[in-house]
Order: structure tokens, then C-alpha cells, then sequence
């Protein structure tokens, strides 16, 4: 299985995979998501470690059962050969009503199918109040008009 664009990775490329992964987590559907990953894919998130699909499956699963009207926003920090660096931030809220934003980076290796085999990714989150949210966009997809990460301030 192919998932274009296939390394080695120039600017208009890793945007384009970056806006992807971005796409995909969403739309919170674990199981398509996890198509862009290698069958053996190993994960770093904060101190969890996975391996696999069923494990990235099961985590996602847990993640947006936690994290309600989860929106993301994704940016290239730096790219080369099979290697993106991406820095992102997030909104959710509890199911308490407290709204959080996530901050982080994730270091991404993919395979020459252009499937992601290896994702290590740092997070830090605060509460927020419900006025200081910025990704307010219908749950989904982002808008191409929304603005970015770097057009927020953030």
C-alpha cells in the first residue's frame, strides 16, 4: 500500500502530509486514521508507548472518548529525506465542560510507501476558558480560510 507523497519530502510535500494527518485525526475515526501508518508503527505520546495498529486504534479510541469537540491544527517545523517535524496544538473540553488547548511536537519517520512507521510526540496542555478558545470551525475538517497555527499567535 502506497500513501502518497512518498519521500524524500520537499516543502509543498510535507505541508501536504502534514495537512493530511491533520485531516484525518479531524474527523476522530481510528480506523481510517490508522491506514497512514505502518503495520508495526511505534509511538511515543507523553510517556505512552505503542506499537501497532490495534494498539493506535485502541489509543485513539481512548483519546476522543476523553477530548469531546477535539480540533487540531498542524505546522511543519522542518523536513528532510523520510523526516517531518511538525509542531500542532489542539482544543477540547472534558466531560466536565473544561476546555483545554494542547501544545506539541511530533518527529515523524515514514517508510518509502509514505506510511509514517515511527511518531514521537511531546504535549503539553492547559485549561482554557470557553471565550479564549481560537479553533472554532463545525467539528470536521478544517476550513482552508481557518487560519493557522502561526496566523493565530500561537
Amino acid at each position: 500500500m502506497s500513501r502518497p507523497p512518498l519521500p524524500p519530502f520537499d516543502a509543498v510535500s510535507a505541508a501536504q502530509k502534514a495537512r493530511m494527518a491533520e485531516d484525518a485525526w479531524n474527523r476522530r475515526d481510528p480506523e481510517r486514521v490508522v491506514l497512514a501508518y505502518t503495520p508495526g508503527s511505534r509511538w511515543r505520546n507523553r510517556a505512552e508507548f505503542i506499537t501497532g495498529r490495534d494498539e493506535i486504534v485502541a489509543f485513539l479510541l481512548r483519546k476522543w472518548a476523553y477530548e469531546l469537540n477535539y480540533r487540531l491544527i498542524k505546522e511543519v517545523w522542518a523536513f528532510t529525506d523520510n523526516h517531518i517535524a511538525v509542531r500542532f496544538a489542539y482544543e477540547y473540553h472534558d466531560d466536565s465542560s473544561t476546555w483545554f488547548r494542547a501544545y506539541g511536537n511530533e518527529n515523524w519517520e515514514f517508510d518509502e510507501h509514505g506510511l509514517m512507521d515511527r511518531r514521537i510526540a511531546s504535549i503539553n496542555e492547559h485549561p482554557i476558558s470557553a471565550d479564549d478558545r481560537k479553533f472554532l470551525w463545525p467539528l470536521g475538517r478544517r476550513p482552508d480560510d481557518h487560519p493557522g497555527l502561526s496566523a493565530l499567535g500561537l
